[in-house]
Formats: structure tokens, sequence, C-alpha cells
């Protein structure tokens, strides 16, 4: 097994002036943290437990729960509120927590944002574009709009193409910056020219986060104030020290540990969407569970392969092999 939190040892970035969340909405290294299941597809909250504190430990700025890396689209509605519950609860106010309130049509995005805002504790909710009906931009804006409306936490437009089909265009950002609730965007798209203009078309109060973690350290550059990052659930403190680093002016470190992310942003889809993730932390002593099915577990030699990438993802120490 690997080890999971040795302390760190490079030098903190506490000198940093970082904007304060309720002021200014997400920021920092927040991971998409998966949701522990077992083999039946129930809630393992010993192990939602267990990501919790791994993730915290590792220095993140936030958590984000119900993400794809959450497994929204498999979970039940009594399953997505107690997710909630738990993560609250056990998160105690250490950092933030932020919702996924995502579905195909707007009335479930909506009775969503409502549950996540009934349990109390949620800073804010992440909405990603509805799937399978593609809508248009002028639906999106709608849609966006309506939910924004209806619920009292701030709202984060989530833009993943390459899964939903349904692009979030420049205007149509900037337009819905405008409304009221409507707080940032999760921009997944990939695409570097995307967020620059979402950057430019928004206001300077309007929070850009990067969604795609090969891009973390650009995003910085361009303007990003953060990363919701599915490799922060095994890599917690190196996708918090990138944010740490630049933040504190050591740009080149911080693209140091850009580089050392690589690998393992690379493996993440080798297999079935959260597969690597969850199988990398259960490399690393946290019970994460299984993926929901059709997804299935890494073979023994995809395996052996990742405990490697996960072996030199170590800041000082971090991820080194047990009696290394």
């Amino acid at each position: 097994m690997l080890s999971t939190q040795p302390p760190l040892t490079t030098e903190p970035a506490a000198t940093t002036d970082l904007p304060l969340p309720a002021e200014s909405g997400p920021w920092g290294a927040i991971p998409a943290l998966v949701t522990p299941l077992d083999e039946r597809g129930e809630l393992l909250e010993r192990g939602l437990r267990e990501v919790i504190d791994f993730t915290i430990a590792g220095g993140v700025h936030g958590l984000f729960v119900l993400g794809n890396c959450g497994e929204f689209y498999g979970l039940r509605n009594d399953q997505k509120q107690r997710v909630i519950e738990v993560t609250v609860e056990h998160t105690a106010g250490r950092v933030p927590v932020y919702a996924g309130a995502s579905g195909i049509t707007t009335r479930d995005c909506i009775a969503a944002a409502r549950v996540a805002e009934s349990i109390g504790g949620v800073a804010g909710l992440s909405v990603l574009t509805p799937f399978m009906s593609r809508p248009s931009q002028r639906e999106l804006i709608e849609h966006y709009t309506r939910i924004a409306g209806a619920t009292d936490l701030p709202v984060m437009l989530y833009g993943n193409p390459s899964r939903t089909g349904v692009p979030i265009t420049a205007t149509t950002c900037q337009e819905l910056s405008k409304v009221e609730g409507v707080v940032g965007i999760k921009d997944s798209s990939g695409d570097m020219t995307l967020m620059l203009n979402y950057l430019r078309l928004t206001e300077p109060e309007f929070t850009v986060l990067c969604g795609s973690d090969t891009l973390f350290y650009g995003a910085l550059c361009h303007g990003a104030r953060g990363a919701i990052a599915s490799s922060a659930n095994v890599a917690p403190r190196l996708v918090s020290e990138i944010y740490n680093c630049f933040t504190a002016g050591n740009t080149a470190r911080a693209l140091e540990l850009q580089f050392r992310l690589a690998p393992l942003a690379a493996w993440i889809d080798r297999a079935t969407f959260p597969v690597v993730l969850k199988e990398g932390l259960r490399l690393l002593g946290v019970d994460a569970g299984v993926a929901l099915a059709p997804a299935q577990g890494l073979s023994d030699e995809q395996r052996d392969d990742l405990k490697i990438v996960l072996g030199k993802l170590a800041i000082d120490g971090e991820g080194a092999l047990d009696g290394s």
C-alpha cells in the first residue's frame, strides 16, 4: 500500500492574500470528490468520511460533491441527499462544501438545488449543462436563469461538452454572468481559448474555475481563481500546492508541480470514469469503494502501473511506498 499523508516540508504559501470564499465565490484547489459505493451501489458513509479527511489533510481549499466524479447520474435522490448531509456534517466547517445540482431537466435541477439548500452548510451549487436533450444556447440561458432564481445559494455554471455534447459559449457565459445568483463557471472544455474568453468577457468578481487538470497552471496564468480537480482525490497535496505556489509568486515551482501531475491526469481516462480515482484511493489506504456498473475495476497489470504513477507524484515523500 502507498502511504497517505506524510508531512509536507515545502515552504507554505501562507503570506498570500487569498480571496475569501464567502465574498468572491469558490477559489483554490477543490477536489471533485468520488462517492464511495459498495458492490450493490449503496453509499459507504465511512468511506466518504475517509475521502473527506484525506483530501482536507492534503490542504485542499474546498470540497465538491455530486459531480461527474461523484457519479451523480447513477445515484438515487436519497443517496444524493445523504452525500451532502455526511459531507457537511463531517467537514464541520474546515473548508467550504459545494454540491452538484445537475439533471437533464430544469425541474430536476431546481429540485436538487432546493434539497441542497434545505440541508444547510452548502456554500454553493454547480450545475452541469443538461445532457441527452442538447439544448440551444437560448435555452441554456433560460435554464440557468430559472435555477438561480429558485435558490438563494450561489450557482456555478458547469461546462463539460465532451461528456454532455452541450457547450457554453463565451457570449452565453457573458450573458449569464449578469444574472443574479450566477457567480461563476467551471470550465472542463479543455479549450484554453474559450476559458480566456470567459475571463475576458465577464466582470472580475465572476469566478472562473478550471475543470481540466492538465491546464490548472495555465488557467491561473490567465486569471482563473482555482480548479475543481478530479486528480485532487488522490493527489490533494500536489494539486493544492500548484495553487499555493502560484499565488505566492513561486511560478517555477507551480509549473514543476503541474508537470508532475500530468501523468496522473492522463491516466484517469485509461479506464471507465471514475475507476482510476477509486482504485488510486484504495492503493493509498482510503476506502473509496467501487464504481457503478457497467464500470469495472482495473486489471492487475493496470493496478501495478497506477501504483508506479502514484509513487512518482510525491512531494517530499508524499505518496512514497511504505518502508521506502
